[in-house]
């Protein structure tokens, strides 16, 4: 089954940085792109970050442009979040996505908070 596992998160005082890690199993990694959510206490889940299947196409959410970078390892089915000059709003629960067949699968998220 298809089994996405977060790690990475903790407590980071505002312009630190913070390296989140998704481990992915039970699909072909490579062949899907991937995505990193994130939901705020009392806020909708919220996209923030896509990557392609090969790892050459990025998007990301407007906020966190220039902040926030995307990356994967087809070879070890691992997708990462680089996050730098953390803001306290950054604080939420981040989340690693994969869609399949239509089905949207979740990993457990982990919890990232900014705060002095």
């Amino acid at each position: 089954q298809v089994q996405l596992v977060e790690s990475g998160g903790g407590l980071v005082q505002p312009g630190g940085s913070l390296r989140l890690s998704c481990a992915a199993s039970g699909f072909t990694f490579s062949m899907y792109f991937m995505s990193w959510y994130r939901q705020a206490p009392g806020k909708e889940r919220e996209l923030v970050a896509r990557i392609s299947s090969g790892g050459s196409s990025t998007t990301y959410a407007d906020s966190m442009k220039g902040r926030f970078t995307i990356s994967r390892d087809n070879a070890k089915n691992m997708v990462y979040l680089q996050m730098n000059s953390l803001k306290p709003e950054d604080t939420a629960v981040y989340y690693c996505n994969a869609v399949l067949s239509y089905n949207n699968h979740w990993g457990q998220g982990t919890q990232v908070t900014v705060s002095s």
